[in-house]
């Protein structure tokens, strides 16, 4: 270990076009797509010799399926790369692709490591059923099966109810504390569509987009650009009656994966490359379970703190859109903050939402966008179910 933090570089971020549950990613397994963005992350530095990546940390928020074992290690065996370079996998449910590039660039900052690679993946159409062992041998009865895709499940009963709800209905809970209305929920997601459509008409996204081996998607899969106010509107809430939260103001579910080049100085002089941004600071907090949408407000704060930004200094801000009742309220507890900064290329009600990559996504992303600004400080942050928000910020 080194007497002093060592600085860690973005040096590239890519990522795979998003699915849709049951699209166009769903034959591919899940340690196939990480193995996907590994490889052309690797391929795209030329320079680097793959035997000098200390380590390579993936976020999964599954693990249940293909991508049980270790999903990080099979894909560096699978991408080709030498066996000698060792992988981790890690969870924090949807902050899982983020706390994987965390933890790789704590290992650099402290000389653990000079060169890694962080990503995140997800296969939510693949997530496979599971069944209990049994309390007793040969049981004569039927067998309860638990859906892994998405939410509590097997929860243990010494949990309070109020906090094991369903995520739709701890959005529907956040909306009633902070007051988000059904328009303002359906205006926020119109915006993600648009400015997604958008994005990918003008070519921002093609130097960080890679195709998926096999499967036939050009583009993110969720977007819709012709829905309209009125669409919207139309469509009944989903998760209470009489509620705000429908499918058109919600994440939907999705298949992708997301990675990114970590280096120290001696790194990316080995990398030939100059850098997309630097890490500045992160910060993880705690909230109640059932207002876990919430969960970046504090996060955020504190991350800019320690990097001596505020709001007000932001060029970007990647929240996540689990829900837009969920981002409105976080949005609304940053005064100060350009609305025009918010998810400017999309979220992830547009974008998609595949659980262990989002936030590996999203880190990409404000990187991506600060490189071409030239300059400038941004954030990515999403909140986490069970109630847990995480904020990693950027600046180049």
């Amino acid at each position: 270990m080194t007497d002093r933090l060592r600085d860690v570089y973005v040096v590239d971020a890519v990522r795979t076009p998003i699915g849709k549950y049951g699209g166009a990613l769903s034959g591919v397994r899940p340690d196939d797509l990480a193995a996907g963005v590994l490889g052309a992350l690797v391929s795209r530095t030329p320079d680097l010799d793959p035997a000098r990546i200390d380590d390579v940390v993936f976020g999964n928020a599954n693990g249940a399926g293909e991508d049980n074992r270790d999903v990080a290690r099979m894909a560096v065996l699978l991408a080709g790369l030498p066996v000698t370079v060792p992988g981790a996998t890690v969870n924090r449910l949807c902050g899982s692709g983020m706390e994987a590039v965390i933890q790789a660039a704590r290992a650099i900052a402290v000389g653990d490591a000079s060169i890694a690679v962080a990503g995140g993946v997800e296969s939510m159409s693949r997530a496979p059923w599971v069944v209990p062992k049994p309390e007793r041998a040969f049981p004569a009865g039927h067998q309860e099966m638990f859906s892994t895709t998405l939410g509590w499940r097997m929860v243990n009963p010494r949990m309070p109810k109020e906090w094991t709800v369903a995520l739709g209905e701890g959005a529907e809970l956040v909306a009633d504390r902070y007051g988000i209305g059904r328009e303002a929920q359906d205006a926020f997601a119109l915006a993600s569509h648009q400015k997604a459509a958008r994005a990918w008409d003008a070519g921002l996204y093609d130097s960080e987009v890679v195709p998926v081996d096999g499967a036939d998607l050009a583009r993110d899969e969720c977007i819709r650009d012709t829905t309209s106010t009125e669409a919207l509107a139309k469509l009944k809430p989903v998760f209470r009656q009489g509620g705000t939260v429908t499918a058109g103001n919600s994440s939907p579910l999705n298949d992708g994966a997301a990675a990114l080049l970590l280096t120290d100085e001696d790194g990316l002089r080995a990398t030939g490359r100059e850098p997309l941004a630097r890490i500045g600071a992160t910060a993880v907090t705690g909230i109640e379970p059932q207002y876990f949408g919430a969960g970046p407000v504090e996060a955020v704060q504190r991350a800019l703190k320690k990097a001596g930004r505020g709001v007000g200094d932001l060029r970007t801000l990647e929240l996540n859109e689990a829900f837009a009742a969920q981002a409105l309220a976080c949005v609304g507890q940053w005064p100060g903050l350009d609305p025009a900064v918010i998810n400017p290329r999309g979220g992830a009600i547009s974008i998609g939402h595949p659980l262990g990559a989002s936030g590996a996504r999203i880190t990409g992303a404000v990187a991506h966008q600060l490189a071409a600004a030239g300059s400038g400080t941004g954030i990515a942050a999403l909140c986490i179910g069970v109630g847990q928000g995480l904020a990693l910020v950027l600046e180049r």
